[in-house]
């Protein structure tokens, strides 16, 4: 439920913060005051198109928040790793120059995507747009799944079996559009394959052959050095090791006098063992280390043939093995592309079959839900002032498939005794169009008792084209609405603001070269005084204020 909201702005909004109510809330004003602004802020927090237009002249950017009641967990919320505080969730909008707008939910930055995943958990808005949409067979069939029972798992079947044959088609055309080319190709990949294969690297090998080609090289330099070394720590008279084995003995002389000195003896015979280690190492590097042309020529023979390897598939070596684990898998796929089209033909018969069975069922559960879907518009349409209403949901083989199903699903009407039931957008009346409109969404709306949090339903002139008691119908039926959801009505007439349980006044001014648009919630008084006006035009008539006063006490308002 819409607790607040907050217009920084946006069009002639300069800054407005407004109080909803549960129940029924009605704003009215001037034609031209602004009053659909609420229907536009709520648009955009609900995930709409954002545009630089929006943004109130002079301004840098356009900013609307709101504060909504939510009593449970919401799974985008979830999703997204945002949590509400106190049952509060608040949502943000910005608008740029640049065009771009920012969202934030909870505080947290978050895409537009999201809000629009989150829009049919907090409201719904329906206005004149929304009703040119309803001529819209997509639109249908979505109003018609919405009103079935315990057709959720076989909307989610058919929409799976419809992607995974769409997918397993797309891959046989795929194959057999390729197959050509990738027989054009197979001579040069598998040249690469026993080129690579000839050279067989192996992960690392590069730097092994290297380090190794380094060492060969410089044999005589590494001999020299290792010698001078080794004759320095152990082998010369003068050595490391023969002075430390002097000093110590010369310590442990003092020690015999002086105990001071047997930890000093101690600290020496690591060093000391540390030097045998040394001398030792040196001692089998030389015995091991033997000028080898041969295999010096071994090993520069091997880089060379990686090093054009690299040139042709890859920088390192591990790059040339995936090249060549690319390639195996593609002279592989030309080689079993005969038992994979096999396989991809009995699957896609599979799928196919599975489809129409799901399909079928899905169109049985569609005819079964259309007729009671029928029988309950015509109820609503009679109290709307339609009882001579025809309302027909058909329910025919569409011309393709598609993960909605086999079906195409069409609403007809007819408003007239003796009138063949039409197409809605054949509907001369733009007032009979409201009122299906009106009808539709009492039908295919949650009803009763829920535990549920109350969502946001917005009608943005649905009275549009009527008048008199279709009108008060209208309100009434609103009113109905408005008992089980919250209700945010724009409305012109003053049969419908009768029925209002807060009434907002929407005005437009002009100070200092500029436009304003305030938005005010009336009292008792105040709410007569603007009923009366929309009842008698500008001038405000005695006989008018008592007339809204009637109204308002037949409304039980």
């Amino acid at each position: 439920m819409l607790v607040e909201l907050v217009v920084e702005n946006l069009a002639v909004v300069e800054q407005v913060r407004v109080r909803f109510h549960a129940g029924l809330n009605l704003l009215t004003g001037e034609t031209g005051s602004g009053k659909s602004i609420v229907v536009d802020a709520l648009g955009l927090l609900f995930g709409g198109r954002a545009s630089a237009e929006m943004i109130r002249s002079g301004t840098a950017k356009a900013r609307v928040s709101a504060i909504f009641e939510v009593g449970c967990e919401l799974a985008p919320l979830v999703a997204a790793g945002i949590e509400c505080e106190d049952g509060e969730l608040i949502i943000e909008r910005e608008i740029l120059a640049s065009g771009k707008s920012r969202a934030f939910v909870g505080s947290r930055p978050v895409t537009a995507s999201l809000l629009r995943e989150l829009a049919p958990y907090l409201g719904d808005i329906h206005g004149q747009h929304e009703q040119q949409n309803l001529a819209s067979p997509d639109a249908q069939r979505d109003m018609l799944d919405t009103f079935a029972t315990g057709g959720e798992g076989l909307l989610d079947d058919v929409a799976k079996l419809f992607r995974e044959w769409r997918r397993v088609g797309a891959e046989l055309v795929d194959l057999d559009r390729t197959e050509q080319e990738k027989l054009r190709l197979a001579d040069l990949w598998s040249f690469q394959r026993k080129e690579i294969e000839a050279v067989g690297p192996k992960p690392g090998e590069d730097d092994a052959l290297e380090a190794e080609r380094k060492i060969q090289k410089n044999v005589a330099k590494l001999e020299e050095s290792a010698t001078a070394a080794y004759a320095l720590l152990y082998e010369d008279q003068a050595s490391v090791t023969a002075q430390l084995s002097v000093a110590i003995r010369r310590i442990e002389d003092l020690a015999r006098i002086d105990e001071s000195f047997s930890s000093m003896v101690e600290s020496m015979k690591p060093a000391s063992i540390a030097i045998d280690d040394a001398s030792h190492t040196l001692r089998d590097y030389l015995g091991k280390l033997e000028a080898d042309p041969q295999r010096l020529e071994v090993i520069e023979s091997r880089m060379a043939g990686m090093e054009k390897l690299k040139r042709k598939y890859g920088a390192t070596i591990g790059e040339i093995l995936t090249f060549f684990e690319t390639v195996c898998k593609q002279l592989n796929a030309i080689e079993t592309a005969g038992e994979r089209r096999a396989e991809l033909d009995k699957e896609r018969d599979r799928l196919q079959a599975a489809f129409k069975i799901a399909a079928a069922k899905l169109t049985t559960l569609r005819k079964e839900t259309g007729k009671k879907l029928a029988k309950k518009v015509e109820a609503e349409l009679a109290t709307l002032a339609m009882q001579q209403s025809v309302f027909e949901v058909r329910v025919s083989p569409s011309a393709e498939w598609s993960s909605h199903g086999a079906d195409a699903v069409e609403f007809l009407i007819s408003a007239n005794v003796g009138e063949e039931p039409r197409p809605l957008d054949k509907v001369a009346s733009g007032g009979e169009l409201s009122r299906v409109a009106l009808s539709l969404k009492t039908c295919t709306m949650r009803t009763g008792s829920s535990k549920k949090a109350a969502r946001t339903l917005v009608f943005d002139e649905v009275d549009a084209g009527i008048g008199g008691g279709a009108a008060d119908a209208v309100g009434r039926k609103l009113k109905k609405l408005a008992g089980v959801e919250q209700v945010l009505c724009v409305t012109h007439l003053a049969q419908v603001a009768s029925y209002a349980d807060y009434h907002y006044f929407v005005d437009k001014r002009s100070e200092r070269g500029r436009t304003f648009t305030t938005i005010e919630e009336l009292d008792r008084t105040r709410r007569t005084q603007e009923i009366g006006r929309m009842l008698s035009g500008e001038l405000l008539t005695p006989e008018a204020l008592k007339h809204a006063e009637q109204m308002m006490a037949k409304a039980g308002s």
